[in-house]
């Protein structure tokens, strides 16, 4: 273990981004860091931690609720450490073709956080995610799971190599 303890939060509603997650804390572990992965609206309190991974799904270009709420609630310590935030939410192949920025309210917060980087990942839409629209979109065609697990674990690599060098 390098000694390094980061939290791992996110905000979702139906459980996507909980994958992009666990992916996340598995890699950083592997690496020697002590991950902690929790739901964003059980943090309310990150001093414990060298740094923070933050991520939200979108819905209709908005960043998940949990994840910004946590985002203010921790707003003067995130200031103070290493903070690295993600989406996820296209549910098409979008994310994996080409970087996508930030949606700005996250690039708003962003900046004010003084995050280092975001990245966007693909999302989720299949047969078992609940909702009238989900169904539908899957019916017609228009859902999958457009996560990558590997492209997840190399920004974790990422965030525990810059972790490691903030020594």
């Amino acid at each position: 273990m390098t000694g390094k303890r980061v939290l791992v939060a996110y905000g979702s509603k139906h459980g996507a981004t909980e994958g992009i997650v666990d992916e996340i804390g598995r890699t950083l572990r592997a690496d020697g860091i002590d991950a902690v992965v929790l739901s964003a609206d059980t943090v309310n309190d990150v001093s414990g931690y060298d740094g923070v991974v933050l991520g939200g799904a979108l819905y209709a270009g908005h960043w998940n609720g949990k994840a910004r709420r946590c985002a203010r609630r921790n707003a003067e310590q995130l200031r103070h450490r290493p903070l690295w935030l993600f989406s996820s939410g296209p549910v098409d192949s979008s994310a994996e073709q080409r970087d996508i920025p930030p949606v700005p309210g996250v690039a708003r917060r962003m900046k004010k956080l003084g995050a280092r980087e975001h990245v966007t990942f693909g999302g989720a839409m299949t047969a078992e995610t609940p909702g009238f629209i989900s169904r539908s979109l899957v019916r017609q065609g228009k859902g999958g799971d457009f996560r990558n697990p590997e492209r997840v674990r190399t920004w974790a690599h990422h965030i525990g190599t810059e972790l490691g060098a903030t020594d």
